[in-house]
């Protein structure tokens, strides 16, 4: 069954018997978006941020419909509404200029209920921020945190004291790390150093002006006609769309990583990211032509933190990157530490009373609902980072043969195995991963909600003893298998 769109959830009001002092490290949007969710469960939320000050860096974000959902029920439909572009389609191209497959977004929007958006990430960000603001965030700027401690003011509640790079303390019920990939709290939560993972690319950013674009006949229609496209090449791809109305251009080159060791962000070679592209189709080099300057990001995963994401108090929890950072080639990392933030909201306003007993189940029930996803988010993305860079070839061939075969289905929604089958396809092979063969099924029909009702009637089959671990992995199967 398609999802429907989401009910608006309205702020809880809570006595201080069940009310929670949460503190979440970081102000991305991962740890906005918590403190959202956790604010609307009627909690109290104080964010401690390292930066002097609070600002979003980076060019465009994609928003899919599994991360509308959320921010529609966070209530932020109409704010967001104004700085967001809906393109049309999404079209896969050969890295010569051939037209291979689309997808129509606008399709997917009326069986989804709610839409694609793109962002300039800073407009995001600060909209996200007014509303944590708006109901009642609390917000601490240069205040790293460099360790947590951990106080018993009785026998069945702990308290969590983040520890700044001051000296001074901060305590709270809950505290959670949302501070992205090169994460603290993940290292204090591990009690060792861990690096993110290298993925062996890196990604130039750039945003052009669009009154020169529109000046050259063979790229105004990338402006008047918004579309999402992706240029598939050996060892590199390139994505482009329209942002802020049209006003803006955001572009983004993925090519082998060349950046020294130790190094996230640099300065980048204009004259050499072009070299890069100078054979592609003509409407690249004409495009980084109007380029003045570029920075390129070196790009990590982490895979999900193994065995579990908390502290066994219950005090201490991470999100976002810092649990299963992503690359970004599902258009998902944003999405989601936007949903484990609302899941963890959702968890945390079931919640009765403050003792360690209730937050552990919250906190299993959070992790329960996340890490199966977003572990396949992780390794959808390392797929489509081969499918993406494969030479031309007989791989190359069949990848094509694929999306174009999966086009056939295209306006018919989800279909079922015996129709993929009369065409030789299977459920889950499409390389265009957004449509419902690739991964659109379970990808963007996700809903909270339902989840953590779920999960949280899940768990309390199992401490009731009712069911065994054993049949809580047999149903997790089930429910792949169904989606599939």
């Amino acid at each position: 069954m398609l999802p429907s769109k989401p009910q608006i959830i309205q702020q809880q009001h809570r006595d201080a018997a069940s009310k929670l002092h949460v503190i979440v490290v970081g102000a991305g949007l991962g740890g906005l978006g918590a403190a959202i969710s956790i604010l609307l469960a009627g909690h109290s939320v104080h964010i401690l941020e390292s930066a002097q000050e609070i600002a979003e860096v980076g060019a465009g974000i994609q928003v899919l419909p599994n991360s509308s959902r959320v921010l529609f029920a966070w209530g932020m439909e109409e704010a967001l509404s104004k700085h967001a572009t809906r393109p049309k389609q999404c079209n896969y191209i050969g890295w010569k200029g051939q037209r291979i497959s689309s997808m129509d977004f606008h399709e997917y929007m009326k069986e989804l209920g709610t839409p694609f958006w793109d962002f300039h990430r800073a407009n995001l960000h600060m909209e996200l921020l007014e509303r944590a603001k708006e109901l009642g965030a609390e917000i601490e700027t240069n205040a790293r945190v460099e360790d947590v401690e951990y106080e018993r003011p009785s026998s069945d509640r702990t308290i969590a004291v983040a520890v700044l790079a001051d000296g001074q303390k901060r305590k709270a019920d809950l505290i959670v790390g949302a501070d992205g990939i090169n994460s603290r709290c993940r290292e204090i939560l591990l009690g060792r150093p861990d690096p993110p993972l290298l993925t062996g690319d890196l990604a130039y950013r750039l945003l052009l002006n669009t009154e020169d674009m529109m000046k050259d006949p063979e790229l105004r229609g990338f402006i008047e006609d918004p579309q999402v496209n992706y240029w598939m090449g050996p060892d590199a791809h390139a994505v482009n769309y329209v942002l802020r109305g049209g006003k803006l251009f955001n572009m983004v080159l993925l090519v082998p990583d060349d950046m020294p060791a130790g190094a996230t962000t640099l300065e980048g070679n204009v004259e050499e990211m072009r070299a890069l592209f100078k054979d592609w189709d003509p409407r690249i080099p004409k495009l980084l032509a109007l380029c003045e300057s570029v920075y390129k990001w070196r790009l990590c995963i982490r895979p999900n933190l193994n065995p579990t994401w908390s502290h066994e108090s219950g005090a201490f929890t991470i999100l976002g990157d810092a649990a299963h950072a992503t690359l970004p080639y599902l258009a998902s990392g944003a999405g989601m530490s936007l949903e484990d933030g609302h899941v963890l909201g959702l968890c945390l306003a079931r919640l009765s009373g403050k003792s360690d007993a209730e937050k552990r189940k919250a906190l299993r029930v959070y992790e329960r609902c996340r890490r199966q996803r977003t572990e396949r988010v992780v390794t959808r993305g390392n797929l489509q980072q081969h499918l993406y860079h494969v030479h031309d070839g007989a791989e190359q061939q069949e990848r094509d043969r694929l999306l174009r075969e999966f086009a056939h289905f295209n306006g018919q929604g989800p279909v079922g195995e015996e129709r993929l089958r009369e065409r030789g396809l299977a459920e889950g092979s499409d390389p265009f991963p957004w449509r419902w063969h690739g991964c659109g099924k379970w990808l963007l029909t996700y809903q909270c909600e339902p989840d953590v009702e779920r999960r949280w009637m899940e768990v309390e089959e199992e401490m009731r003893g009712v069911v065994s671990a054993l049949e809580v992995e047999r149903r997790e199967r089930e429910e792949v298998r169904a989606v599939l």
